[in-house]
């Protein structure tokens, strides 16, 4: 009996494997290969088991992640799309706890951030906390950086694009697909706008109604060219997931055990103007991390 007539016997004599254990056993074969320099052999057996399993599972297209421990994945064989459908399921199933805001309330937000500079990793923290108007009709406080900020009520001409507002986010799409139309306002294939509208969701406080913060990351998913940087740590040191596009700033990070959305990534610099002309040093990127979101009556009020 050949080892392939053995694979495919073996594998109708047992019950048809969930993904997540398709993708522990394939994490196993993954260890078993690294691990085959060492002189203690692995039973026949076993290699078959974990072909079994490793053979019934799809490839998976584009970046692949892959991070095992001694009870099974932390994270499975995952692309950038894959990765944002997961963050998708895990945001249905959430509950924020925020309520609904009335428009003449506050976002209160605390969110500590970390940058490193790219030059010598020299790190700088800061821990701001802001009031942000919910429908932009009164002023708002903004701390970044750890410097205040006192902005003024949005002008009449003025509107939150996306906006910040209960109802009228409750208007947009849920369906990823007509979603992903409305984050291109209207321009085709603009997907560099797209991601960036995906993204102004979260760097902007808000409270999402059901099925909208699933619906974004499932709309981002749809989006050619998204990629995964596997060396990812969230302002918290939490080991993360980056999913960007490419030549944009700004990345999603996702936990890497269970693709919760953790924070933002940045990248950006110092700038010197010489007239006209502007030099960019100090290059460095920044994670940020929300600590707190919740909503309040007024300027300084905490939850």
């Amino acid at each position: 009996m050949d080892d392939l007539t053995a694979v495919r016997e073996l594998h109708d004599d047992v019950p048809e494997l969930t993904d997540d254990a398709r993708a522990a056993a394939r994490a196993r074969l993954q260890r078993a290969v690294l691990q085959e320099r060492r002189p203690r052999a692995l039973s026949r057996r076993l290699v078959l088991r974990a072909t079994a399993a490793a053979t019934a599972t799809a490839a998976v297209a584009g970046g692949v992640l892959l991070a095992t421990d001694a009870d099974g994945p932390r994270m499975t064989a995952l692309s950038a799309a894959e990765v944002l459908q997961k963050a998708a399921v895990r945001a249905r199933a959430a509950r924020s706890g925020v309520p609904v805001p009335r428009n003449d309330q506050y976002f209160y937000t605390r969110t500590f951030i970390t940058r490193t500079y790219d030059k010598d990793g020299r790190t700088r923290t800061w821990t701001d906390e802001s009031w942000t108007s919910v429908d932009g009709s009164k002023p708002s406080r903004r701390e970044e950086h750890g410097k205040v900020h006192n902005d003024p009520p949005l002008a009449e001409n003025e509107v939150m694009a996306p906006p910040t507002e209960y109802a009228a986010l409750a208007k947009w799409p849920t369906d990823p697909d007509r979603l992903l139309e409305r984050l291109r306002m209207d321009t085709r294939e603009d997907d560099r706008m797209a991601f960036m509208n995906a993204c102004q969701f979260f760097v902007v406080p808000r409270v999402m109604p059901p099925g909208l913060e699933a619906a974004i990351f499932e709309a981002v998913a749809k989006i050619p060219g998204i990629r995964t940087d596997r060396d990812s740590v969230d302002a918290l040191g939490r080991r993360g997931v980056a999913v960007s596009y490419p030549k944009f700033d700004f990345s999603f990070v996702f936990d890497a055990r269970t693709c919760a959305y953790l924070g933002m990534r940045s990248k950006g610099s110092s700038v010197t103007y010489h007239g006209r002309k502007a030099e960019h040093h100090d290059w460095y990127h920044e994670v940020s991390g929300r600590l707190e979101l919740a909503v309040v009556d007024r300027i300084g009020q905490r939850p």
